[in-house]
């Protein structure tokens, strides 16, 4: 086994997700790289120096540069807000890095186009964070699809959606101000993302993106509440997609609905332990959708649990990352997603800002 020195930027709510999985990976996959966290960025010397204590890193900086161009910082994962993302990540690639980049990749197309051409031009390992596609459960949905369980697919349903805003009298943060923080930069790429990696690629889009409260507490807002997407795979599909950070009731509403001619299927992030799956060729007076809960014979769920039905949690779905990037930097192959796979997200997202500002189908291609 070797080791990998490990850099993380941001402390918070996903550099402690980051940091937990670094740690944890080894042990769970045993993997032949183990991580050793090397240092970790904050925006000021205290926050630095409480994440390095909290979650066991060496040493501490409040500055990405020194991150970045330390010989003992062999990979990079960045976990800072979006306008961050470019300017960190060509840095580490111009250094010769790794990096893993938490979605979405970059604060616009034009920063995300960027990222991965320096990427490709660097030759590194390179990977975005979608981590919620890598349940158990969507894993298992991807093959049933792959393998043609359900047939040709027709139709797809999918929903990110939260209630965190819900409440007009919350108050003004950083998360009501500027585009990239909207529900179409913080909760849309993770369903499209979804919906890419189920169905493949989209060919166009119809959308609607709205601000229901405009001023809260503090400020006003500057970003979207919610949006609604009509579009059209490249597979002939049909699908539907909807995002809100103000649906009322909603914690972790990231679901979808994918019809074929041979059956469907069914999930919600709420209950990730569980498909819902319809078989058309099942006994006539057996037909309906069945609960089959995750176990040691879906993809990921052994490393984590023996048991069937006990399930697997957020946490798992951050370390199966850290295994994956750890895998793409010792075989030096790519492992989805990558950078350009980020790319076709924001792509997607490009789209649909032009459709809802022109009230008109745009071609995800024309981005």
């Amino acid at each position: 086994m070797a080791e990998i020195g490990i850099g993380i930027l941001g402390g918070g709510y996903m550099g402690k997700a980051h940091a937990v999985a670094m740690s944890s990976v080894g042990a769970v996959f045993n993997t032949n790289l183990r991580p050793r966290l090397e240092m970790v960025c904050a925006s000021s010397t205290e926050s630095a120096e409480r994440y390095r204590q909290a979650y066991g890193f060496a040493r501490a900086t409040d500055d990405w540069r020194t991150l970045v161009s330390d010989p003992k910082v062999e990979a990079i994962v960045i976990a800072t807000p979006q306008s961050t993302h470019r300017e960190v990540a060509e840095a580490a690639f111009a250094a010769g890095k790794p990096v893993f980049c938490e979605k979405p990749m970059g604060a616009t197309l034009e920063d995300s186009q960027a990222m991965v051409a320096a990427a490709e031009a660097s030759g590194c390992t390179n990977m975005v964070g979608f981590n919620y596609i890598r349940t158990p459960a969507s894993q298992f949905v991807r093959k049933l699809i792959a393998q043609g369980e359900i047939g040709d697919i027709t139709w797809f349903r999918g929903e990110h959606t939260e209630d965190f805003y819900a409440d007009p009298q919350a108050p003004a943060t950083w998360r009501t101000d500027g585009a990239a923080n909207g529900t179409m930069g913080d909760l849309a790429p993770h369903m499209i993302n979804g919906a890419l990696a189920l169905l493949g690629p989209i060919k166009r889009v119809m959308t609607e993106i709205e601000t229901v409260h405009r001023s809260r507490p503090g400020g006003d807002v500057t970003n979207d509440d919610h949006a609604q997407m009509m579009c059209r795979f490249e597979n002939g599909a049909m699908g539907q997609m909807y995002f809100s950070r103000i649906a009322t009731g909603r914690k972790m509403g990231y679901a979808y609905e994918i019809t074929g001619t041979k059956g469907a299927v069914r999930f919600d992030q709420e209950d990730q332990n569980a498909v819902w799956l319809y078989r058309m060729d099942d006994p006539e007076a057996e037909r309906g959708f069945r609960k089959i809960l995750t176990g040691p014979a879906h993809p990921d769920y052994e490393p984590f649990c023996q048991g069937p039905g006990h399930g697997t949690g957020y946490q798992d779905q951050i370390i199966i990352e850290a295994r994956d990037f750890l895998s793409a930097i010792e075989t030096g192959q790519p492992i989805w997603p990558t950078f350009r796979d980020g790319l076709d997200v924001n792509r997607v997202i490009a789209a649909a800002f032009a459709s809802a500002r022109d009230s008109k189908w745009q071609d995800v291609n024309s981005f």
